[in-house]
């Protein structure tokens, strides 16, 4: 599957506090959605279905 198109989170506010994701192929991008020429990180399908995971478990609340 390829999708080009960059998404930001429904849940981002108007801060311009949120980054933006798409899936390349078996990879996930993501960028700050402030600035959009700077650099991207890159994760395989796997590593962002840990992390996301991750997420919903709330492993990363202080």
């Amino acid at each position: 599957m390829l999708d080009q198109n960059w998404r930001k989170s429904t849940r981002s506010g108007s801060n311009g506090q949120c980054v933006e994701a798409r899936r390349m192929g078996e990879t996930i991008q993501v960028r700050d959605s402030k600035n959009t020429s700077g650099p991207v990180l890159s994760f395989t399908l796997n590593e962002w279905s840990a992390f996301t995971a991750g997420v919903k478990r709330n492993e990363f609340d202080h």
